[in-house]
């Protein structure tokens, strides 16, 4: 329901700003230049600034449900218990076993952000000096995911390991950060090396 939810604010918000800014300021500067005119505002004017401030207040409003719903899961979106069993190497092989076959590449990634509170005390933080908790609570997280998520496509294959693991991060846009894991998954021979 909150996708939906969100969809919905989405569409209002974009049509309300495009009738705002190709209709309503037009009109406005029009009436600014010709004094004659005058009253309430039309109705047009009135449904374009509805929709424009609407659709940013259901926007919230679905987020801060989607938001609630995850606290009382006590859990993050997508992410399942890791599987057990599968090793994982940040070289191109484990120590001691032969790899019986490469699999293939594996990913997971995430794109993670903070609310804005915590973007607000973070900027304060970077202002005074000292660790800015929030990013390294937010990384943390997102590199779980991440991991999680690799590891499922790993299990998902069949692997015993994942071998050459890397981690890349890139800013997406303001404090949303997106964090890529990705390696090679591989089977092992039972006999060791």
């Amino acid at each position: 329901m909150c996708k939906w939810l969100r969809r919905v604010g989405s569409l209002a918000f974009v049509l309300g700003f495009f009738g705002v800014l190709f209709a309503v300021v037009p009109w406005y500067v029009t009436v600014l230049s010709d004094p004659n005119v005058g009253g309430p505002l039309p109705l047009w004017v009135r449904t374009a600034v509805y929709l424009l401030l609407g659709g940013v207040a259901v926007v919230l409003v679905s987020v801060a449900l989607e938001q609630r719903r995850y606290r009382r899961e006590a859990v993050e979106p997508g992410v399942a218990a890791m599987p057990e069993g599968i090793l994982l190497q940040n070289t191109d092989h484990v120590p001691g076993r032969r790899t019986a076959e490469a699999l293939g590449l594996v990913r997971g990634h995430t794109i993670y952000a903070i609310w804005l509170g915590k973007d607000i005390s973070a900027l304060v933080r970077l202002l005074l000096g000292g660790e800015l908790i929030e990013y390294t609570e937010m990384m943390g997280k997102a590199r779980e995911v991440a991991l999680q998520r690799m590891l499922e496509q790993a299990a998902d294959l069949g692997a015993d390991a994942v071998v050459n693991v890397r981690f890349m991060t890139t800013s997406v846009i303001g404090s949303a950060a997106e964090l890529l894991a990705y390696g090679t998954a591989v089977t092992l021979d039972p006999a060791p090396a």
